[in-house]
């Protein structure tokens, strides 16, 4: 097949899909589909929740339709499935969506037809899942009927400066003239260049490595800030003064979640321990990464007991729910754990957020946010993101939100050491 020839079709329109389907949409035909009505909806309105795309942007992709009806998508040739894949409750994969969205692309599957993956994987799974599904579901065979491909996203939602485009995209094939195809697609709109991997095991295994790596980075920080809390040492002041060394990397403490860094491990674990290969680093740093909010309350707790503010029945102020700052992203947010923990000790809790909207906290979490602060006061206050809003605020209006003993634990350094009581 002929790069000309192809016609493409998005499956999944989340903060990977739509940008990804926007580019594209400016050079050439493009249907976008997702099985959310509501979202395909607000897209061919011009909105996007996620905010990774502009009305401009949208409008600027001339050639982009958007649908969730099956035979809309059956005259394509070329699909790229950019679905999440998350965990489960046991940080298990779920591959749940990934299994659907190739059910769906089985369907409607013909002779001569390209199959690109997106989505993070641990190395195997595209051919291993995904790729025995579109042939049970077309009645063809992998590499003689059909092809895959496997480029895995690297959006960082939020980001106005690293685009899709202007991020280094790896690219491979189940075949190496398939994989100069897909090679050659990304190109088209990729302006930062790409990377062909060898196989499409080996991309696999680069995007999951991606955020272990950065996942073990924060857990060294995380753990040398509770040895320095112990010691009564400032961690930031101590990162500042390491990082005047010109190779120091620059991480900072904090809770690790969203739709990567604190999934992404996961995968590669689960693969190689299905291998026979216990993998110590990784899970250690999982482990650590995972217990920050629960150590976060448990400094909390100490600091109110100190000023003899009674814990049971306090009012906290949760100042940030997205996984990240600047951004409405949801996903794994790992500031529910420094909510859940509170609630385990009876305090009464507020969520402010002024990126997160109140419909996705109640789907995603069954919690509600504040609109407007409580004006009794609080009894603490927790900045755990650091949305620009909050830093614009400065201390003396966060601190008049809480009652003049309140205690105020700052995880992002978004107010000095001498404005706030804790810091990580």
């Amino acid at each position: 097949m002929k790069l000309s020839e192809l016609k493409l079709a998005i499956v999944g329109l989340g903060y990977v899909g739509l940008p990804l389907a926007v580019e594209f949409g400016r050079e050439r035909v493009v249907v976008g589909f997702d099985i959310n009505q509501r979202r395909i909806a607000e897209l061919r309105s011009g909105e996007d929740f996620t905010l990774e795309t502009t009305q401009e942007e949208l409008k600027a992709a001339k050639y982009l339709s958007f649908t969730t009806d099956l035979n809309d998508i059956r005259d394509c040739n070329c699909y790229i499935v950019t679905v999440p894949t998350p965990i489960d409750e046991h940080k298990r994969p779920d591959l749940t969506p990934l299994i659907k969205a190739s059910e769906t692309v089985g369907k409607v599957l013909k002779k001569g037809d390209v199959v690109i993956y997106e989505s993070t994987v641990y190395p195997g799974c595209t051919e291993e899942d995904c790729v025995p599904v579109l042939e049970k579901l077309s009645g063809l065979k992998f590499n003689e009927d059909f092809y895959c491909g496997y480029s895995p996203e690297r959006i960082n939602p939020g980001d106005k400066e690293h685009r899709v485009t202007t991020i280094k995209k790896v690219t491979a094939g189940s075949t190496p003239e398939i994989a100069d195809l897909v090679d050659a697609l990304y190109n088209e709109i990729i302006t930062a260049g790409t990377h062909k991997a060898g196989s499409i095991k080996v991309a696999e295994a680069a995007k999951v490595i991606e955020n272990t790596q950065r996942d073990l980075n924060i857990a060294l920080i995380n753990e040398l800030a509770l040895i320095f809390n112990k010691m009564g040492i400032d961690t930031e002041e101590v990162l500042q003064a390491a990082g005047s060394k010109w190779n120091f990397l620059p991480f900072r403490p904090g809770l690790v979640g969203g739709h990567c860094i604190g999934v992404d491990p996961y995968y590669l674990t689960h693969k190689a321990q299905a291998i026979g290969y216990h993998p110590e680093v990784i899970l250690a740093g999982r482990r650590l990464n995972d217990g920050m909010g629960r150590y976060v309350v448990g400094q909390l707790v100490k600091a109110m007991t100190k000023k003899r503010i009674q814990v049971d029945g306090a009012k906290v102020l949760v100042m940030g729910f997205a996984f990240k700052e600047n951004c409405p992203d949801l996903r794994n947010t790992r500031v529910i754990d420094i909510v859940n923990e509170l609630k385990d000790y009876n305090c009464e809790v507020d969520i402010y957020d002024p990126w997160v909207t109140i419909e996705e906290a109640e789907h995603e979490y069954g919690l509600t946010p504040i609109t407007r602060f409580d004006s009794s006061g609080y009894d603490a206050i927790i900045l755990a993101v650091a949305h620009e809003e909050f830093k614009k605020m400065g201390a003396t209006a966060i601190r008049g939100l809480g009652k003049p003993n309140a205690v105020v634990y700052d995880l992002k350094y978004i107010v000095s050491s001498q404005q706030s009581d804790l810091r990580l």
